[in-house]
């Protein structure tokens, strides 16, 4: 597949941009902006495209969606582009209709795919770990497209079927315990890996929010109204009620779309702030509506560090504020310190790791230019010189880490690094 010229050109100023401002990360922007399109985007015999993360050779819809993010902007300067995204677009609206439950899927039928005790299967899908951000990451990816290019050609039949999809799955998932049969339980893993319970978690009570099973980092959730991934599906549901209008003329879908983002964002506010005697009005990771919190922050976007880049709310919110202090503090048991790194790592990964997504991240959310050098400063030395991103890597000896090739980390800082003002 041939690579759009738009990115190429962009790819060549971003590095040039760092070899002017900040010489020790220009080695990183060019190979980190084109990743995503030169590995890991692929143009299927039947004409539609597909993306894989990387180092896993299947789509999930979450990381698929923010691999492209970056090239988004300018896509209305370049046809093959707009070709790619619409082509990847069509596919994400295929797999959320074949499975909403499913956060990632194969490109052919194949039975090489993680075989787990759950209610539906297919031969397209990789793993069914249901996340509620996956479903967002659909909407964000074709909502953010049409406002660049107006590009109406996205709208199809099967478009607004996932719309309603994703809409009355998110209803359904208010009510987990009455309306859902989902259920997934994977043999022999860690408890991360699967769901407590026999394979249906925890209890929760009716709050407003929607269910979630697993983590953006596809462990599971402790208590599952997943704070996060709910902000995110409050953005989501406005995006989506203003493409069933304007795509659709369907008033009935986008009232229902306004309606449950309203309903989601009022569980928030009741039910996810949490009174720290420390830190004041924060919000946790995650609650069950019965009052029990989870405290912490994981490294892994949508997470509550990210609610201004998700358009959540605002960087200078008082209780964004104060969750972020709260995050970016050893009173968060996902933040580490060592001898050449600090921020936030994952139960997904080893202690004493943190991410390069997260500092990233850190950036991207920053009011101050000392925390965004000291951030860039941490990156630059911690690559391993391999002049990629990682997962995550450890605090004292960068040359441990994990995944070299993760596009959605090297797409995300090439990403922040034309939001830098120098």
């Amino acid at each position: 597949m041939k690579t759009p010229e738009i990115l190429i050109r962009k790819a060549d100023e971003l590095e040039k941009k760092m070899e002017k401002h900040f010489p020790s990360l220009a080695p990183l922007a060019k190979q980190c902006f084109l990743n995503t399109i030169e590995t890991t985007t692929q143009e299927l015999p039947d004409g539609s495209y597909f993306v894989i993360t990387g180092d896993i050779p299947a789509m999930w819809l979450r990381d698929s969606a923010a691999q492209l993010k970056p090239y988004i902007k300018y896509a209305s300067e370049d046809e093959d582009l707009r070709e790619i995204l619409r082509g990847v677009i069509a596919k994400h609206a295929y797999y959320v209709n074949l499975d909403p439950y499913s956060n990632a899927f194969n490109a052919k039928p194949t039975k090489d795919s993680w075989k787990d005790n759950t209610d539906f299967e297919h031969e397209l899908i990789w793993e069914r770990k249901y996340e509620v951000d996956s479903l967002c990451a659909s909407i964000y990816l074709s909502y953010e497209y049409f406002k660049v290019t107006g590009d109406k050609e996205i709208f199809t039949e099967e478009f607004e079927r996932m719309l309603e999809t994703i809409t009355d799955h998110f209803i359904k998932e208010q009510h987990h315990a009455e309306n859902s049969t989902y259920f997934f339980d994977r043999e022999g893993a860690r408890p991360s890996d699967t769901m407590a319970f026999g394979g249906y978690g925890r209890p929760v009570n009716f709050t407003g929010m929607t269910w979630s099973g697993f983590r953006p980092s596809d462990d599971s959730c402790i208590f599952n109204y997943l704070v996060p991934s709910n902000m995110m599906a409050v953005v989501a549901m406005k995006y989506a009620a203003e493409m069933a209008e304007i795509g659709f003329r369907n008033e009935v879908l986008a009232k229902k779309c306004m309606m449950l983002s309203s309903e989601i964002d009022d569980g928030i506010k009741n039910y996810a702030i949490y009174l720290h005697p420390k830190y004041g009005r924060i919000y946790a990771y995650e609650t069950d509506g019965f009052g029990n919190y989870n405290l912490m922050d994981d490294a892994n976007s949508p997470s509550l560090m990210a609610a201004p880049y998700l358009g959540y709310c605002d960087k200078d919110d008082e209780i964004y504020q104060n969750t972020r202090r709260f995050i970016l503090s050893k009173d968060n048991p996902y933040y580490f310190e060592g001898k050449v790194a600090k921020g936030v790592g994952s139960p997904h990964t080893p202690k004493n790791s943190i991410w390069h997504i997260a500092l990233t991240m850190q950036i991207l959310t920053s009011n101050s230019k000392e925390e965004i050098m000291e951030c860039l400063e941490m990156i630059s030395r911690t690559h391993a010189g391999t002049n990629f991103m990682h997962e995550s890597f450890n605090v004292d000896d960068p040359t441990i880490f994990s995944r070299t090739w993760f596009a959605w980390a090297n797409t995300l800082f090439a990403q922040m690094l034309e939001t830098l003002e120098f």
